[in-house]
């Protein structure tokens, strides 16, 4: 499985994730872009216009404050990218055959030093939608069935992550 990679998105620090799913697009769209699907993975309860330009509103991270953010790209059942904060997510599902998709996430980072606090945050989140998506019970990545994130940054941070940003208190 693709734990992710520190890249550089159009000259900006960036962690990349891919996976691959035995769905079609259009399931893993519908997870990756409506609130619905979204409150059974994402770290934050979303709101959005769906369209480019739209509003998103995140709330209900225990360790982020409510904020907005904007839709910069909402293409069906295909892309979706939004900023959050000084970051932008990027959502990209692509079709492999009628039962199979790709769906690969990149977080444009604002500070570098975030890169392995962000991809031990998103490795879980990735596993709860994992669950979301073959029918499992996913209660979210703040939930004690989640995997544990204290792990999983260690790993990015022995690995060479770049890190040092602040950490969510246990």
């Amino acid at each position: 499985m693709d734990r992710g990679t520190f890249i550089q998105h159009e000259g900006r620090p960036a962690v990349r994730f891919e996976r691959t799913y035995a769905h079609p697009a259009e399931r893993v769209w519908e997870a990756v872009s409506t609130p619905e699907g979204l409150a059974h993975w994402f770290p934050s309860t979303v709101e959005l216009e769906p369209h480019a330009g739209g509003k998103i509103t995140f709330s209900g991270d225990p360790n982020l404050e409510a904020m907005t953010g904007t839709v910069l790209a909402f293409e069906p059942p295909r892309r979706l990218a939004f900023s959050w904060g000084g970051d932008e997510l990027r959502f990209n599902v692509e079709s492999i055959d009628a039962e199979h998709c790709r769906l690969t996430l990149v977080n444009v980072l604002e500070a570098r030093d975030t890169a392995a606090r962000n991809a031990a945050g998103w490795t879980v989140c990735l596993a709860e939608l994992g669950k979301h998506l073959s029918g499992a019970s996913a209660d979210g990545p703040h939930s004690t069935s989640a995997e544990p994130w204290q792990p999983l940054y260690d790993e990015y941070v022995a690995s060479g992550m770049p890190y040092g940003a602040a950490v969510p208190s246990a």
